[in-house]
């Protein structure tokens, strides 16, 4: 029993040691949110006023400015489960391929915890939202307490704890103040836009950082027991990770010849949007009577005559892949494990401009070419584009062929067929779908293919993402080596 005790004194004896500083914000923060949760609980008349009249104020004075509204979304969006459980999965398993298990793991619990606090409190509470005179925006749920600020807060603060030894020491600072004022910006567009209390975003506030703080404090605690040096806390946690979890190391320049290469592909993007307009204007305005303009009639007619329920909800749903949130997504997934697995910025650089280009072509030649939609019905309705190229076959087709230009040549793994595979069967399916829905011609297709060969080849001439290979890069773990993975995991969780 005696030795019990003593286990459980000496781990005590260093957290007061060494942070009784952070201890008493730790302790500050609970006792904080711990009292304003009553107050709420209770109906504290004066604490009720406040946060209905500061409601109020904020509600008359940002409704009548809609594009105040729409940036006060944009920032709000930051903190949302979707963009924060992104970023924590991407950092997460960016940090398992670096073999760094013991932060994935806190990043894990940090976010996990996050998570369960929310949704339990709220019920707890059961506090209904605010009820203003011009309604901005909805959501749903509970109040108290707001789920931005304390998913904002946890989430961020836990990425900068963990990445802060990467940064370079005179970036710390400024890094940390980054980080603090999206923080506060997020809990005031919760107000702002009248979808929670003053006294909801403290409580996430009080409670991110109570939970940051346990979590935190109980990573340099296990540090402590093992032997290992207990860095200031702006320091993060693992400084000596630092050169591992480094994106990518200081290249001197990402591209060998920058000027040059910003001129070719300004050169370049002049030629394919040339070609590009000349065959929308024939196809669209000069192909009377020709082998195209028979294609294009009854293309559009064959598919139309052949809709059911079942090919209309399928279509749709392969549709989705070529839209603007499937491609974002899709790319916010691939290239940080680029950066992650190979450590070079030029493939990341070479994705980026794919899609740049891609959408700047499609927007320019849709714009002069006009074309109208073909006359079947449009399951999708009106579109605000035209019909000459199609943006969703051009956007597959340049994504998932900079995604196989990049991985087939860096693998001898089995698998990097898929992604050869992948650039024909993507781009094929979201064709077929939109012409079944009767939104593009046959020669819109052609179009997104002449726009994605013409722009993926200048852009692969002049980029030349895998110059690194010639230098003998190496993944950052080894193919053979991702079964380490798991033991790493299991290794960081037994200690």
């Amino acid at each position: 029993m005696t030795a019990v005790k003593e286990t459980t004194r000496r781990p005590l004896g260093h957290f007061a040691e060494r942070s009784i500083a952070g201890l008493v914000v730790v302790a500050g923060a609970g006792v904080g949110f711990g009292l304003l949760l009553m107050l709420v609980r209770f109906h504290w008349g004066p604490l009720y006023h406040a946060d209905h009249e500061v409601a109020e104020w904020f509600n008359g004075l940002v409704a009548p400015h809609h594009p105040l509204v729409t940036v006060l979304q944009a920032i709000t969006d930051l903190g949302g489960r979707p963009v924060l459980i992104w970023l924590i999965t991407i950092a997460v398993v960016s940090l398992l391929i670096r073999r760094q298990s013991r932060l994935a793991v806190y990043l894990i619990i940090a976010g996990v915890g996050g998570l369960i606090l929310d949704p339990s409190l709220k019920a707890l509470v059961g506090r209904l939202r605010p009820v203003v005179d011009v309604p901005i925006t909805h959501a749903p749920g509970n109040s108290f307490p707001s789920g931005h600020a304390l998913g904002s807060f946890v989430a961020y603060g836990a990425l900068l704890l963990v990445f802060l030894p990467a940064m370079r020491p005179r970036w710390r600072k400024p890094a940390i103040v980054l980080v603090a004022v999206l923080v506060v910006l997020i809990g005031l567009t919760r107000i702002a836009l009248g979808v929670h209390f003053v006294s909801d975003v403290l409580g996430g506030w009080l409670l991110g950082a109570a939970w940051l703080g346990v979590t935190a404090y109980a990573f340099r605690l296990w540090r402590r027991e093992r032997g290992r040096p207990v860095p200031p806390i702006t320091e993060g946690l693992e400084p000596e990770a630092g050169e591992e979890i480094k994106p990518a190391p200081a290249e001197e320049h990402v591209l060998e010849h920058p000027r040059s290469s910003v001129a070719e592909l300004l050169v370049g993007w002049v030629i394919v949007f040339g070609a590009l307009y000349g065959f929308g204007m024939f196809v669209s305005y000069h192909a009377k009577g020709t082998f195209l303009d028979t294609v294009d009639t009854e293309v559009p007619r064959w598919f139309a005559a052949r809709h059911t329920d079942t090919l209309t909800e399928l279509s749709w749903w392969w549709s989705k892949f070529g839209d603007t949130h499937a491609i974002l997504l899709v790319s916010l997934v691939f290239c940080p494990l680029v950066l992650a697995v190979w450590k070079r910025w030029r493939p990341v650089l070479f994705v980026v401009l794919a899609m740049f280009g891609e959408l700047s072509l499609f927007l320019a030649s849709a714009r002069l070419v006009e074309r109208p939609r073909p006359p079947v019905e449009n399951l999708d309705g009106h579109m605000p584009t035209s019909s000459f190229p199609s943006g969703h076959i051009a956007a597959t087709i340049c994504l998932w062929t900079a995604i196989a230009l990049i991985v087939v040549p860096r693998t001898d793994r089995w698998w990097r067929w898929i992604f050869v595979a992948m650039v024909v069967i993507m781009p094929v399916g979201v064709a077929i779908s939109r012409m079944y829905r009767g939104m593009h011609h046959p020669t819109d297709f052609m179009g997104a293919i002449l726009l994605g060969a013409l722009w993926m080849s200048l852009l692969y001439w002049v980029v030349r993402p895998n110059a690194d290979l010639r230098e003998g890069n190496q993944p950052a773990i080894k193919a053979e080596q991702v079964h380490e993975l798991d033991d790493e995991l299991a290794k960081a969780r037994e200690d």
